[in-house]
């Protein structure tokens, strides 16, 4: 995830190029040919999918089939889509973004407003998280910044995500979640082990100024 200048830019509509029918109006980026993520001016902020979001994708694609699954900070939409793709049994999306929630509604998908875990009931199979993980920039406007920074040192947000969603998660479940090395990782860990799960990295990816890893997460 990189801080980007996408000032008043919103997702209008992320859509399977297998079913054309949307109301898009242009395209600005693609995930393998499979999806068109377009933006139209507004004075909302949603992340754009980035690299770290299509390191996700791809695990969930693997993860999703038959699952019932729950996208936390689902964004524009892409982590839910995915699991649609790849035949999940059930999928809830959640959001803190109005705009966002009502979007990824109209793509077909259950979708609520809620702070992480506020407004969530039941367990689930499948839990996913991209969650907002640089650190605190004071320079910052605070509307960009809650898609942004995880917090003071940037893990914060991914440590509260931990501790609720334990009580969400099957006992047979698993989740999915992104971490960068522009954060600690030894809270996380620790975090990890006092809640008696586990963890081990799926994939990581290089990039200029980090290295993003999908990890799997799960009971002990």
């Amino acid at each position: 995830m990189s801080r980007f200048l996408a000032e008043n830019h919103t997702l209008k509509c992320v859509v399977n190029l297998e079913h054309p029918k949307n109301e898009c109006l242009s395209q600005t980026t693609a995930f393998k040919k499979e999806w068109h993520i377009v933006f139209l001016m507004t004075n909302n902020l949603i992340y754009e999918p980035s690299d770290d979001s299509f390191l996700l994708a791809k695990q969930v694609k693997k993860y999703a089939k038959n699952k019932k699954v729950l996208d936390i900070g689902s964004g524009s939409g892409i982590q839910a889509l995915t699991a649609k793709k790849a035949k999940a049994k059930s999928i809830l999306a959640s959001d803190i973004n109005k705009l966002a929630v009502k979007k990824i509604k109209s793509l077909g998908i259950e979708s609520i407003y809620s702070n992480l875990f506020s407004k969530i009931k039941g367990r689930y199979d499948l839990i996913i998280f991209n969650p907002p993980y640089l650190p605190e920039d004071k320079n910052e406007d605070s509307q960009s910044s809650l898609i942004t920074s995880g917090g003071k040192k940037g893990d914060e947000l991914t440590l509260k995500f931990l501790k609720q969603a334990k009580k969400h998660l099957k006992k047979s479940g698993i989740i999915l979640i992104v971490i960068s090395s522009l954060s600690p990782f030894e809270r996380i860990e620790s975090t990890l082990k006092g809640l008696n799960l586990k963890f081990k990295i799926l994939e990581s990816k290089n990039l200029f100024m980090e290295r993003l890893s999908v990890l799997e997460i799960k009971y002990n």
